[in-house]
């Protein structure tokens, strides 16, 4: 299916990722705001009855946590943390659930820490959950495991997670609900900062000034935000960034917030895995020549193209393909142990076939398992 053309055709689109950030969701003492809590209901509802589906990445554990425990601020040590999101967590399925049961829609918990996009087999058993769960008429209320998870809050207040969520269930378009009302060209706060409607490549936004700090209450920034558009316009799925008020007019098709066109085809969700989610274990450092092969978009990595390996990886780990100059070029599924790369840089696989066999004489990474991470400049 091809994506949206414009933000017009949002009314018409089947299933979309609403996600909502900390601060859109908690007021200045800590506790959750219900009664924006209970608005966004209201709009998702609505979708809802008229035949939609949504999927709804929500932050707010660890905010919502904070009033009750206590605490003055946002914790700093994760095992803090962890405790105030398993308090949160509790509180906010809880309210989210009274708000939908209104108008008789039941919420399903998908709770998805870093290695259940890591991990293939996880990645694929989240993907069914969530397709199941919204052909049962259910609207999927994810948000991140941390109770659980370990290094602290790797998605960027869900900001990522959103994109690859988007990716996992073949969204049409996902809308992203922050405590602005859109991208603007510098600080909003400064004088004469122009907010920016509609972003059609990235060279449209190259050269503003963003910040990577979030709200109190929240870890990611405009920068995560940017990120995840990024991910998710680059798998062919167009995003609505714009404040939690705005929800009903952005999934209308009112011109609120900021438009970021889809950029990308939409790839295969094992692709987006590799590009996105999967922890690389290791480096081939490329010659100019295998850069240039890879960057081409058709070629495989061969032993000859490469010049030196870093990392202790087995042969089927995602790995990354770097230039002489340090750049990541693509990441890849290597065909070699770590032990084994060495011996066979530089050389040809006539060569390598000729002295150490058949099996050694073919693609450290084959071009099926290479995803491009530079792209070539003309």
């Amino acid at each position: 299916m091809n994506p949206l053309a414009d933000r017009s055709q949002l009314p018409t689109a089947h299933r979309v990722v609403v996600k909502i950030g900390s601060s859109s969701l908690t007021g200045p003492d800590g506790h959750l705001a219900l009664d924006a809590l209970r608005a966004l209901a209201d709009v998702i509802a609505a979708r809802h009855a008229a035949g939609g589906q949504v999927v709804l990445v929500t932050s707010g554990a660890i905010a919502a946590g904070i009033g009750p425990l206590g605490l003055s601020a946002r914790p700093r040590d994760l095992a803090t943390a962890q405790a105030t999101a398993s308090i949160g967590q509790g509180m906010l399925v809880a309210r989210y659930t009274e708000a939908f049961a209104r108008y008789g829609i039941r919420v399903g918990q998908v709770l998805l820490t870093a290695e259940d996009t890591v991990r293939r087999g996880h990645y694929r058993n989240a993907q069914r959950s969530l397709e199941r769960l919204l052909d049962l008429g259910v609207v999927p209320l994810v948000n991140e495991n941390d109770a659980v998870a370990t290094d602290e809050l790797r998605f960027g207040d869900n900001d990522r997670l959103a994109a690859l969520v988007s990716h996992l269930v073949r969204a049409d378009a996902m809308v992203l609900l922050t405590d602005v009302d859109g991208l603007y060209d510098g600080p909003p706060s400064r004088p004469g900062t122009r907010q920016i409607r509609e972003v059609r490549s990235p060279a449209d936004i190259e050269g503003i000034e963003v910040t990577g700090r979030g709200s109190a209450v929240g870890t990611g920034g405009m920068l995560t935000k940017l990120e995840s558009v990024s991910i998710a316009t680059a798998s062919g799925i167009p995003v609505v960034l714009t404040k939690a008020g705005h929800a009903a007019g952005a999934l209308a098709g009112e011109p609120v917030g900021t438009w970021f066109a889809a950029t990308g085809k939409r790839t295969s969700r094992r692709r987006l895995w590799l590009a996105h989610a999967a922890r690389t274990r290791g480096r081939l450092v490329l010659d100019d020549g295998a850069v240039a092969a890879v960057l081409g978009g058709r070629a495989s990595l061969l032993p000859a193209g490469i010049t030196a390996v870093e990392g202790d990886f087995e042969a089927g780990d995602p790995v990354e393909l770097v230039g002489t100059d340090g750049r990541v070029v693509a990441r890849g599924l290597v065909a070699f142990d770590a032990s084994e790369v060495p011996g066979l840089l530089g050389r040809s696989t006539h060569d390598l076939r000729d002295e150490l066999g058949e099996g050694y004489d073919r693609e450290v990474v084959h071009r099926d398992d290479l995803v491009l991470v530079r792209r070539r400049t003309r």
